[in-house]
């Protein structure tokens, strides 16, 4: 629990570096404030006890001068505070935006909906905003309450007492009403993310529910979850807008005693005329702190959960490892016993499987659709990580190598290619900051796409639009192909390169793979036609998990052995590879370790 607490306490300093010396120096230019927020109370007393028993206009307007002079002060006091705390929580957007969009890369990969993915920035805006607010104000006034309530005590104690009572009626309501609103609150934001995971895919699937005219059904589906979602903000609100009100009242009441209270004491004697405004404004100030703290509790509960979740993800993003810098791969890719689970759901869906290719080779993989080539894809590239065994290039395992540097030396075309919201350059230099152009030429050659992209209206400055939806299908394969051959990685995954490709698009492919071949490299391609696999010197079967055969591309596609695979399809796996029954239960394992390290607010 210790430690717990510690790496914690270490991920609140690393968001708020420097920011908390801002804190101390606003918690005491409240104090400033509030200390200047008696000049009202001070004025009453002087104006009726001093200025009208004397009747001198020379110390009216004295008084006055004083006090128009303190009003300002205090104002421009707090348009400082203000636009200090505006600022806290610009730079505080600035610190945790980065951390929180990387989720958004890293979470859909591990099953999370884009929704889901999005919900660390929707919360950095929830902080940032919040930083803007009242709330913050009615936490910095809320230690100066002492003030008020002494100088009303000052007054006359009993005044003082009946000020205290309130003020403690009042922060028990506030507690009460943070208590209530907690757990509503984190049930509406669980129905956000629900309805928006319903949305973004509605989104994403618009042609079809128009094509299929089931767009009603969609939209009916979508407004179920949206009535529950009000639903439960309604509940929410009228939980927090019910103890504001009841504040309110009580607040009124208890000035209304507090002044009633004053004029008692005035007819008795014990109290003077000018002390009956100064305690009715004094009680009043007191009070404000707490009446804005309930009348911003649904506020404060939303900022407090997203500072929570937020400080979770720095911590596990700060127990990432860092690995050392390693040399350029240039010699084998080794797949050594390799298990993969599907992160959402924990099911395996590779087991043991284990080959070898050299420098200079292409490996073909092929088997029936479901069978786990797409698995191996994202495998080898790192975006799913192994349950056990190992994918290495040159010795080193995957994860030896920090995203950005294995990226270097790889070159991924998934099956979807989705370009970026970008040109045509910055999607084929990966978004390089500074690219040579000669790099993207090079790349674009190779791919044979050079004529293409110069025909298109600004050549390779041409912005493709959201998903790259301004070229056709298999444009955005050929762009991928040359994205995917940018800076000459040593390994280049190809996941059914072929599937929108003409006869033309086909020999560019052809031509690329050789190309890689050529220079050192190592091609991984995976496909159905048999046309994309004359440039491979390795076979790989991949079937129900398993990899069934390897080995030259002559032997594996001899007809014969092709007749047979299809009579045994569940024979054992090639080179005496054996499928661990332990595999599923440790599959739900890893599920279940992702899905609490991502929850927790960080990667896996």
């Amino acid at each position: 629990m210790g430690h717990s607490a510690k790496k914690q306490g270490s991920a609140a300093v690393k968001i708020l570096g420097g920011i908390k010396g801002l804190a101390v120096f606003l918690l005491l230019l409240s104090g400033v404030i509030n200390i200047l927020a008696l000049t009202g109370s001070f004025y009453m007393l002087q104006i009726y006890d001093r200025a009208l028993v004397s009747g001198s206009i020379p110390t009216l307007a004295a008084i006055s001068v004083l006090a128009i002079g303190l009003y300002m002060f205090q104002g421009v006091f707090d348009i400082i505070r203000t636009q200090i705390l505006v600022r806290v929580g610009a730079r505080l957007d600035r610190r945790l935006a980065p951390v929180a969009h990387q989720l958004v890369v890293d979470m859909p990969r591990l099953g999370y909906s884009t929704s889901e993915a999005l919900e660390r920035g929707r919360d950095v805006d929830t902080l940032r905003t919040f930083c803007g607010s009242q709330g913050p104000i009615a936490i910095f006034d809320l230690p100066w309450m002492p003030i008020f309530l002494a100088f009303v005590y000052f007054l006359h104690p009993t005044l003082g007492a009946l000020t205290i009572a309130g003020a403690f009626t009042l922060t028990t309501l506030a507690i009460i009403t943070e208590w209530r609103t907690r757990n509503w609150s984190s049930a509406t934001m669980a129905s956000t993310i629900e309805r928006n995971a319903i949305a973004d895919s509605n989104a994403r699937n618009a042609e079809v529910l128009k094509a299929m005219g089931f767009a009603s059904r969609a939209v009916a589906r979508f407004t179920a979850l949206n009535d529950k979602h009000l639903e439960l903000q309604t509940r929410t609100s009228d939980i927090s807008g019910t103890y504001s009100a009841i504040s309110r009242v009580l607040r009124m009441l208890l000035q209304s005693a507090i002044l009633g209270l004053a004029a008692y004491l005035t007819i008795i004697g014990q109290l003077s005329a000018g002390a009956i405004i100064a305690a009715t404004i004094a009680s009043a100030r007191a009070m404000a702190p707490i009446d804005m703290a309930i009348g911003n509790a649904k506020n404060m509960e939303a900022a407090r959960a997203a500072w929570k979740r937020l400080r979770n993800t720095v911590e596990v993003m700060e127990n990432q490892p860092r690995p050392m810098r390693l040399p350029a791969p240039k010699s084998f890719l080794s797949v050594e016993g390799m298990t993969i689970s599907a992160p959402a759901t924990g099911r395996v869906l590779l087991s043991d499987i284990t080959f070898r290719a050299q420098a200079g080779q292409a490996v073909g993989i092929i088997g029936p659709s479901g069978g786990g080539k797409t698995t191996l894809a994202r495998a080898l590239t790192g975006i799913w990580p192994t349950l056990r065994g190992a994918v290495r290039m040159d010795g080193a395992e995957m994860r030896q190598w920090a995203d950005d540097a294995r990226g270097v030396h790889i070159g991924y075309m998934p099956q979807d290619v989705a370009l970026l919201d970008a040109t045509v350059e910055e999607n084929i230099a990966r978004l390089a900051e500074d690219p040579n152009p000669e790099d993207i030429v090079e790349a674009a050659r190779a791919a044979m796409v050079h004529e293409m992209i110069v025909r298109l209206p600004d050549g390779y400055r041409t912005h493709l639009g959201p998903m790259g939806t301004s070229v056709s299908g298999g444009q955005r394969q050929r762009l991928g192909l040359a994205r995917a051959l940018y800076g000459n990685p040593f390994l280049v995954v190809l996941d059914e390169p072929n599937a929108h490709l003409d006869p033309e698009g086909e020999a560019a492919l052809t031509a690329a793979i050789e190309g890689v071949k050529s220079r050192g490299g190592i091609v991984v391609l995976i496909a159905h036609r048999p046309s994309a696999l004359q440039s491979c010197d390795l076979i790989g079967v991949i079937q129900d998990g398993k990899l069934t055969a390897f080995g030259p591309r002559e032997e594996i596609l001899n007809p014969r052995r092709l007749a047979d695979a299809k009579a045994q399809p569940k024979a054992a796996p090639a080179n005496n590879v054996a499928v661990n029954s332990a595999a599923p239960e440790a599959g739900a394992t890893a599920k279940s370790g992702a899905k609490r390290s991502v929850a927790q607010g960080g990667r896996p």
